[in-house]
């Protein structure tokens, strides 16, 4: 499947519905300037079992993929967390392809939640290494029911990679800014220019009747995609999302001039995807073999 090669700008935006790592295998190296995902944030499986790794004879850290140091990391996570096997065995090889068709130039944005943001850091510092880690981007909200028996849980991390921390792509003029939260401390000049974010984005969910709502549970609101595709990207540039769900990312995407490939595996999603970018071309990935082709 020829999805796009990099410097092509003649192809239309595409979404996919097939497993991603089916259609990221058919993808070019190097194409993607921003690469953005919001995975399950656990698959709910719950095994139990007993794990052993070898104790790696390098000495220092590692800084690349699948050497001795990585697998006695993920070994001792294991210890901590029996289902950490099962999520990183899902989530690992999809990572691996997406750093494959990042840019040399580009930025990886993963979305998690706190159950599993933590686990996520040390293993990407392992296969990535920690010169490319940029950023933990905290979003913050507050809505929705409240425990009254812990602190409520009212934000996910985004973790921030780069391909090269020596040239990658950041432009924070590009990035809409914010009020002031105490405005009085600044000048009236600062006041109406607004400040810029920081790693820390006060931002609330989806309005339930609001405009951007299309009604798919997992969607992520229009502002907080646009801060990462207005700081991560030029125009023209071209971004990916393999766990597209409501399509957030293409519409971002498309709204300020960038191209994008969307790719889901759940036809209900492609459908809200059809309704909400009515630009794009939209295909079905051939299966692997053995497995019956998406409806």
């Amino acid at each position: 499947m020829d999805l796009v090669h990099r410097g092509d700008d003649r192809g239309p935006d595409r979404v996919v519905l097939g497993d991603n790592l089916e259609v990221l295998a058919t993808l070019d190296d190097c194409s993607f300037t921003l690469v953005y995902l919001d995975p399950p944030f656990n698959t709910g499986r719950y095994q139990r079992r007993h794990a052993s790794s070898a104790v790696p004879t390098a000495d220092g850290p590692v800084m690349g993929f699948h050497e001795r140091t990585y697998e006695r990391v993920r070994g001792d996570l294991m210890r901590f967390d029996d289902r950490f096997e099962d999520y990183w065995t899902f989530l690992e090889p999809r990572l691996l392809e997406a750093w494959r068709v990042l840019a040399d130039d580009g930025t990886l944005y993963l979305h998690l939640d706190y159950r599993e943001s933590h686990y996520a850091k040390v293993l990407l510092d392992a296969l990535f290494g920690r010169d490319s880690f940029l950023n933990e981007i905290v979003w913050a909200y507050d809505f929705g029911a409240k425990s009254r028996s812990r602190w409520p849980t009212k934000h996910d991390t985004i973790l921030v990679y780069v391909k090269d921390p020596e040239r990658y792509h950041f432009d924070s003029t590009a990035v809409d800014r914010e009020p002031y939260m105490a405005p009085g401390l600044v000048t009236a000049e600062k006041r109406e220019r607004g400040k810029l974010p920081t790693d820390v984005w006060w931002h609330t969910i989806v309005s339930p009747t609001g405009r951007e709502k299309t009604g798919y549970p997992t969607q992520k609101p229009e502002g907080v995609l646009r801060r990462i595709v207005q700081a991560s990207s030029r125009e023209g540039d071209w971004v990916l999302d393999f766990f597209a769900g409501s399509g957030t990312t293409g519409a971002v995407a498309s709204a300020l001039g960038r191209r994008y490939v969307l790719v889901d595996d759940n036809p209900e999603a492609v459908a809200v995807m059809r309704r909400r970018l009515p630009g794009a071309a939209f295909s079905v990935a051939p299966p692997a073999p053995g497995i019956a082709p998406a409806v």
